[in-house]
């Protein structure tokens, strides 16, 4: 049975660094302790908060009831031949490590993902994505233990209904169940994403004999240090918004008056780089006190130190306003505000 503290400080639990305390609050390691929770004492709470690494975040308060922090490790290869790899991963191991763990056995799927902060747990949920590739491409299940019952069940890739950042996780079934494991199906021959970005350019400034799925990690790497902030250092939670997505009209109008303006064709429409509005907007590297706009990224907004998470949302905010009355794009945000 996990035991249940009072008034813990969630400073060093979310990337942004933002001094927020959890009124209760309890770790889970295992399957069993998260089902054990679910049916002795979720009745004593009037909320609860799902907390993995903390990397995708934004608390703008204290948190009136009980933080489950996501704690269940552990690899497990399920089958395994020449071609292909199923395993069985806790949510509670660190993303940016299992990427390394994979394309060290020469496993192609998410190479392009490297550096990601945060926990596998989380990568459904988001769908997270970078350079090409998301993960919804590799994850063949999903194990969770729903709230309300405790009990377990598995979600297909299909049943994740996955979208650009996005799954029944955020919409649906959003606070209503607990990610336990997560099922990737890897291949061992699959091909190279180098043509988004400047991951090709990278992988020659590089001078590599031989183009691997771990050269790629690492020329992804290269891009992502020189782009975003070292959360270690400078309190992030990576992009802030989502990179819009707009109907074929839409596109042409805004192209008529922004020639130069980047864009990447999806089935679904245009996707437009939210930091190019931002920035158009003149947002990169706005400073107000200890926090602002990354100067290498518009994107990503930073706290330097001693800003709180309300300073923090009501910049995001006033980006987001901007943007729409310049470019009439509503931005979302990717960073989930508490």
């Amino acid at each position: 049975m996990p035991s249940i503290k009072e008034n813990i400080s969630l400073k060093s639990l979310n990337t942004f660094g933002i001094g927020a305390n959890a009124r209760y609050f309890t770790e889970i390691s295992s399957e069993n302790e998260a089902q054990t929770l679910i049916k002795d004492d979720f009745r004593n709470y009037s909320k609860y908060l799902v907390l993995g690494g903390g990397s995708n975040v934004l608390f703008t308060d204290d948190f009136s009831g009980l933080v489950i922090h996501q704690g269940i490790k552990g690899k497990k290869i399920v089958e395994e031949d020449e071609e292909r790899c199923l395993i069985k991963v806790g949510a509670g191991e660190d993303w940016p490590f299992f990427v390394d763990y994979c394309v060290d056995r020469d496993w192609g799927g998410i190479e392009n993902l490297a550096l990601i902060p945060g926990q596998v747990g989380a990568s459904p949920v988001q769908n997270i994505g970078a350079y090409g590739r998301e993960v919804k491409d590799v994850i063949e299940s999903v194990e969770a233990i729903e709230l309300k019952s405790g009990e377990k069940k598995v979600f297909s890739n299909k049943e994740c209904r996955f979208g650009y950042r996005d799954s029944v996780f955020k919409n649906e079934l959003k606070d209503r169940y607990l990610i336990t494991a997560v099922n990737f199906l890897f291949y061992k021959n699959a091909d190279f994403h180098l043509d988004y970005g400047s991951i090709r350019d990278t992988l020659r400034q590089m001078d590599i004999d031989k183009i691997t799925y771990k050269t790629v990690a690492e020329a992804v790497k290269q891009i992502r240090r020189k782009k975003l902030p070292d959360i270690e250092e400078t309190g992030s939670a990576g992009s802030f918004f989502k990179n819009p997505v707009v109907d074929e009209n839409f596109f042409e109008k805004l192209r008529n008056g922004n020639s130069n303006m980047p864009f990447f064709k999806m089935d679904s429409g245009y996707k437009i780089p939210a930091g190019w509005l931002i920035d158009q907007c003149g947002w990169k590297g706005y400073l107000e006190g200890h926090y602002g706009v990354y100067p290498y990224q518009a994107l990503v907004l930073v706290n330097y130190g001693g800003a709180t998470g309300k300073e923090i949302a009501d910049l995001a905010w006033r980006i987001r306003d901007d943007v729409e009355k310049y470019f009439g794009i509503r931005l979302q945000p990717e960073v989930t505000v508490i």
